[in-house]
Formats: structure tokens, C-alpha cells, sequence
């Protein structure tokens, strides 16, 4: 029976095996064991424990068909193995998660198991709404429907701020409310959150852009945006 046709009919637990044997055909393979989890996102892991390997799937991909599997077989056991993904098993799991039905489903999943605290949008220095309702009547004639706005437990410099869709919540670094921080720098980014509230995501194929040209072009409508972007790489 071909390779092709018979995966159809193997087993989560027998995928895996083939393909740990396809990525090291000299080794026989180990005992392995395929979990479905409730995970909040389509997250999937692998690690190798006395001699076993346990693989930990979400369960939004328990119905997954069985190529789908066989891709995700090759990327987790390929980083498990140091060994290459092929480029085709990637590109076909990526394609299958941004399926519209797929990404419907995730958000919902999200929405539903994910927690997210949101601290409220006053800090120390500043007010998240306030400064919130002067960009919107700045740049977007305040016409925006104002998202939860809350401050990261944190002080992060690696991830200033970001917008969550499945939770319609914009979460800003604390870093932007410390005293070394201009408003500006603050303004600028709370503004690139608020454009993924008016540019969505687009999805094309097997490549997501989260940051269109469209995106970008209004991005730089910014007042200060040049002074803005110095700021942030002095902080």
C-alpha cells in the first residue's frame, strides 16, 4: 500500500514512529506516546524522557487529518532531533491553521480557556484611556470603539505592547509608565496597537501578515513618528 494512502489509516502514536524512523533510519525508534491536551492555543510539544518520547498535542488538532499529523510530526520531532523541517510539511501545517474554519475555531478556544489579566489603564504616570481617546480623536476622527486597555505585570523591553483580538485588549509595557518614559514614546505605540484594531491580519495562502502595507503607511501618519521610533531605541 502506498505511503500516501496508508498514513490515512495509521495511528497518531504510528505516524510518529514513521517519521522519527524517516529522520533517523538508523535508530530504531522508541516507545512514543501522543497526547491530546486542552491547551488555550494550537500549541503542540515534544521532549524524550527514559528513553520515551511524549508528544503533547492540543486538542483543537484532534480531528486534524492524518497529513496534518505527519507534518506536525516532522517539525516537532525535527526540533527534538536537530534535524530540518522540510519546507512542504511546513508549509502544509501552516496552511491547514490559517484555514478560516481553523481560525475561527481558535479564536473562540481562546476566548473561552485563555486567561488574561488586564490591570486597568491607570498607572503611575498615565492613563491608558485618556491618552487612548486623544489618539483616536486625533487620528481616527473618534470613531474607534475603545478596546480594555491595561499595563503588563512586568516592566518588559522586548515586548513594549500588544493587541489581543481574542480578548479585544491592548496591554502596554510598564516600561512606558516609569519616569524615564516621554508620553510620546507611549503615544507611538499605544497607536500601533490601535492600527491592528483597524488593519486586521490578513491571511494569504500559508503566509499570515500581521502588518500590512496598509498598516505600515498609516503607521507613518504618526505625529513624531520618526522622533518617536529614537525615543524607544534610547529606552
Amino acid at each position: 500500500m502506498p505511503v500516501e494512502s496508508a498514513l490515512f489509516f495509521e495511528t497518531p502514536e504510528e505516524i510518529f514512529a514513521r517519521v522519527f524512523k524517516d529522520l533517523k533510519p538508523r535508530t530504531a525508534p522508541p516507545k512514543i506516546t501522543v497526547e491530546f491536551c486542552r491547551f488555550a492555543n494550537p500549541d503542540s510539544f515534544a521532549r524524550m524522557e527514559d528513553g520515551c518520547v511524549q508528544i503533547r498535542i492540543s486538542d483543537l488538532l484532534e480531528g486534524a487529518p492524518a497529513p496534518i499529523l505527519e507534518a506536525l510530526a516532522y517539525i516537532l520531532l525535527g526540533k527534538l532531533l536537530r534535524r530540518p523541517v522540510p519546507p512542504a510539511f511546513a508549509r502544509r501545517y501552516r496552511l491547514y491553521l490559517n484555514r478560516r474554519d481553523i481560525r475561527r475555531n481558535l479564536h473562540l478556544v481562546r476566548q473561552i480557556r485563555g486567561r488574561k489579566f488586564i490591570s486597568g489603564p491607570q498607572g503611575e504616570r498615565f492613563n491608558l484611556e485618556t491618552v487612548f481617546e486623544e489618539l483616536n480623536f486625533r487620528h481616527f476622527h473618534g470613531l474607534m470603539a475603545r478596546p480594555l486597555l491595561g499595563w503588563s505585570r512586568r516592566l518588559s523591553r522586548t515586548s513594549l505592547g500588544h493587541f489581543d483580538p481574542s480578548h479585544n485588549a491592548i496591554i502596554i509595557s510598564k516600561l512606558l509608565d516609569s519616569p524615564a518614559a516621554p508620553l510620546l514614546a507611549l503615544e507611538y505605540v499605544l497607536f500601533h496597537e490601535m492600527l491592528h484594531l483597524r488593519y486586521p491580519a490578513q491571511t494569504h495562502g500559508a503566509r499570515r501578515s500581521v502588518h500590512t502595507k496598509e498598516f505600515r503607511e498609516a503607521e507613518r501618519a504618526f505625529t513624531g513618528f520618526r522622533e518617536a521610533r529614537e525615543l524607544l531605541k534610547k529606552l
